[in-house]
């Protein structure tokens, strides 16, 4: 059985949809991993979901950086290659801790946005929602970035319509928009799946 181990921290608030999400797909056994977990078991993958981890104090993801289970996640990803998906909020945590290159920036319109929006790779397109404030992404050397995914509208002034990207292993994603957000029957799509799979696969 494939683990994901989720890990919610203060001000998280997309853990439980994620959670829902993953157990949706099959084949996979989902823990919670609190923020102050330690003698973290080793999971296939870890997912850092959505929210405002520390309410953003300092700047958004920073604090998250701190937490006991990141400090034992992070040796797992780095030392282990367990690969690791940071949606939205989790992006920011993913760049404070330097696994993936780059920073998030205030949006363009310095205005908070949440809608659906269109995202492609090189094989398709997909709609996905975001909601964020701070989801510029800003690379000033885009061309040395393993992009995942591009926005086809931009909404939010990112470097090269950039929406998501993989480390150079291909082991770390981070996800503005929301996958968990994009699997039920009543949701804008259900396109969530296929993001999952895609990475799942790498």
């Amino acid at each position: 059985m494939y683990t994901v181990g989720v890990i919610i921290f203060p001000g998280s608030n997309c853990d439980a949809e994620t959670v829902d999400f993953l157990n949706t797909y099959t084949g996979l056994r989902v823990n919670r991993i609190w923020h102050k977990d330690t003698n973290i078991k080793m999971h296939d993958m870890y997912v850092f979901p959505g929210g405002f981890s520390y309410g953003d104090y300092m700047r958004a993801g920073k604090l998250a950086t701190f937490s006991p289970a990141v400090a034992e996640i992070e040796k797992h990803i780095r030392l282990y290659e367990k690969k690791a998906l940071g949606i939205c909020n989790g992006f920011q945590i993913l760049c404070e801790l330097n696994l993936l290159p780059g920073t998030l920036r205030q949006n363009e319109n310095l205005q908070f946005i949440c809608k659906p929006v269109t995202i492609y790779n090189e094989d398709e397109d997909y709609t996905v929602p975001i909601a964020h404030g701070m989801g510029n992404y800003y690379h000033p050397q885009p061309e040395l970035v393993n992009v995942a995914y591009r926005y086809s509208d931009n909404p939010n002034g990112s470097t090269n319509n950039i929406a998501g990207i993989y480390n150079h292993k291909g082991n770390v994603l981070g996800l503005m928009p929301h996958p968990e957000r994009a699997f039920k029957h009543y949701h804008v799509s259900q396109d969530g799946y296929k993001v999952l799979e895609n990475f799942a696969k790498r």
